[in-house]
C-alpha cells in the first residue's frame, strides 16, 4: 500500500526543470567573439595589406582594361604588345631576370655550401659581409659603379680601359650581381645544412664515389631549394627600379619594364594605361613565380 502510494506520488510530481540550453544566437555570438579575438592581432596587417596591396592592385586592373570611350576591353593591352619599345623592354627584363637568377645560383650555391661548412667565427664574418652587400643597393650602389667604371670612373682612367656602359645590358648585370649573389647565399644558406654527414658516410659504406653521392643524393635534395632561390632572384630583378634608373642615364641605355613605367608616369604624352598594363604584367610574373616558389619549397621540405 505504501509502495503504491509512494509510486503514485512520484508520478504526480511536477517534471524537473530542463537544464538551460544556450540559444542559437548565444552560440553564434560566442563563436563570433572568439573569431574576433583570434583575428584582432592581425587586423593592423590586414588593413595595411588592404590599403597598400589590394586596393592599388584593383586600381591597376581597372586602368588596364578600362577604355577611354567607356566600358572594358583589351585595347590597352594590345597597344602595349604592338609597341616595339614595350616589347623590347619586356624581353630585356625577362632576359635580365633569368640571367641574373642563373648567375646568382651558379655563384651563390657553391659559396653558400662552403660558408655553411665553415667554423662559427669564419661563418659569422662571411654572413656579415653578405648582409652588407645584399642591403647596399639603390642609388648609392649605382653612383658607386658609375664612379668606378663609368666614362670618367676611377678604374677607367687608372687602367686606360673602356668598360661597358653602366646603362647597357652588361653593365646592368655587373651591378645587379653585386647584391643578387649575396642575397642568394642568404636565401639558401639555411638549406645547405639539410644534407647530413651520415648520408655521405652511408654512401661511402656502399662504395659510392663523391660524384655518385652528389648525383643521387646531394643535387636532388638541394635542387628544390636552389630553384626557390632562383625564382626569388628572378622576381626581385625584374622589379628593381632605383638602381636601374640611376644607371640608365643615357639614351642608348637598355630598356626595361620598370624604366618604361617610370617614363610613362613622368611624361604627359603617354596615358597612364600603358603604365598600368606593364604594372599588371609585373604582378602576373610575380604571382606565377610565387606559386612556383611555394611548390618548390613544399617539395624541398620533405627532407626537413
Amino acid at each position: 500500500m505504501t509502495t503504491a502510494t509512494g509510486a503514485r506520488a512520484r508520478d504526480d510530481a511536477p517534471p524537473a526543470a530542463p537544464r538551460d540550453v544556450p540559444s542559437r544566437r548565444a552560440r553564434l555570438g560566442r563563436r563570433l567573439g572568439r573569431a574576433v579575438t583570434g583575428w584582432l592581432p592581425a587586423l593592423p596587417l590586414l588593413a595595411f595589406a588592404l590599403v597598400l596591396l589590394v586596393l592599388p592592385a584593383a586600381r591597376l586592373l581597372n586602368d588596364t582594361f578600362a577604355l577611354r570611350a567607356g566600358g572594358y576591353g583589351l585595347d590597352n593591352v594590345r597597344k602595349v604588345i604592338e609597341n616595339p619599345v614595350d616589347r623590347e623592354a619586356i624581353g630585356n627584363s625577362l632576359a635580365l631576370g633569368a640571367l641574373q637568377a642563373t648567375l646568382s645560383a651558379a655563384i651563390g650555391a657553391p659559396a653558400g655550401w662552403l660558408i655553411a661548412r665553415m667554423r662559427v667565427a669564419g661563418r659569422a664574418t662571411w654572413l656579415a659581409l653578405m648582409n652588407v652587400a645584399a642591403n647596399f643597393a639603390g642609388i648609392g650602389l649605382a653612383f658607386g659603379f658609375v664612379a668606378l667604371i663609368g666614362t670618367t670612373g676611377m678604374l677607367t682612367h687608372l687602367l686606360s680601359l673602356e668598360f661597358p656602359s653602366t646603362g647597357s645590358f652588361t653593365g646592368m648585370n655587373a651591378a645587379y650581381l653585386y647584391f643578387n649573389v649575396p642575397m642568394f647565399v642568404l636565401l639558401t644558406l639555411p638549406a645547405m645544412s639539410v644534407l647530413r654527414d651520415d648520408w655521405w658516410e652511408a654512401a661511402q659504406v656502399c662504395h659510392a664515389t663523391r660524384a655518385q653521392y652528389w648525383r643521387r643524393i646531394g643535387v636532388p635534395v638541394l635542387a628544390p631549394f636552389v630553384l626557390a632561390g632562383w625564382l626569388l632572384i628572378f622576381t626581385w630583378t625584374i622589379g628593381i627600379y632605383a638602381v636601374t634608373y640611376a644607371l640608365a642615364s643615357g639614351p642608348q641605355s637598355v630598356k626595361l619594364i620598370t624604366l618604361q613605367i617610370g617614363a610613362t608616369l613622368e611624361s604627359s604624352v603617354f596615358g597612364l594605361e600603358r603604365a598600368a598594363v606593364l604594372s599588371v604584367l609585373l604582378m602576373i610574373l610575380a604571382a606565377a613565380a610565387t606559386a612556383l616558389y611555394r611548390l618548390a619549397i613544399r617539395r624541398a621540405t620533405r627532407w626537413l
